[in-house]
């Protein structure tokens, strides 16, 4: 799914916010060591990914590690983004999912604290890619990735199964990386 502009499904409402960036939002950090502010990534290539720990799709954990390794040196970042809205698959504690990711698959790229995607009390940053892109445009289930430009910017969206290494999505990265900073 392309995500640009003129595909917005959202109706213009005058009395909404003027647009923002992705670099408007921060989470909290799953080390509890402070707040992971999106802003401080800017001028970089963000791919924002909605994680759990008991999915069929965990073991994307092994290949978003890959490309957060290969593709950092060049500006590029991966946020994993805990989450037990679809599934009930991440029950753990903070601490639990730090534990698990380190441990069974080695994670060095920034994990946020447990967030709510779904509902009414979901993450900012989520209200945010609906305003972009349309409320159909939101994770489904876990493993969902959205690709922010290096101006704070949506580019694209990727659903769960989309592979972290697939030629999809290396080849959008790429190109994000190749965009004038």
């Amino acid at each position: 799914m392309t995500l640009h502009k003129s595909l917005r499904t959202q109706a213009f409402d005058p009395a909404a916010p003027p647009a923002r960036s992705a670099y408007d939002f921060s989470f909290r950090s799953l080390s509890g060591d402070g707040d992971i502010r999106l802003r401080d990534f800017a001028g970089k290539v963000l791919l924002v990914v909605n994680v759990a720990s008991a999915c069929g799709y965990t073991p994307q954990y092994r290949d978003l590690e890959a490309l957060y390794l290969a593709k950092h040196p060049k500006g590029f970042t991966i946020i994993g983004v805990p989450s037990n809205d679809f599934g009930a698959q991440e029950t753990g504690s903070e601490a639990d999912i730090q534990t698990f990711c380190s441990n069974q698959y080695h994670v060095t790229f920034p994990m946020t604290g447990k967030v709510e995607i779904t509902g009414p009390s979901r993450h900012p940053f989520y209200e945010w890619i609906a305003q972009e892109a349309g409320a159909s445009a939101l994770p489904r289930w876990n493993f969902h990735k959205f690709l922010i430009g290096k101006h704070g910017e949506l580019i694209d969206g990727f659903p769960s199964s989309a592979a972290p290494l697939g030629p999809e999505m290396v080849s959008a990265i790429a190109k994000a990386l190749a965009a004038p900073a």
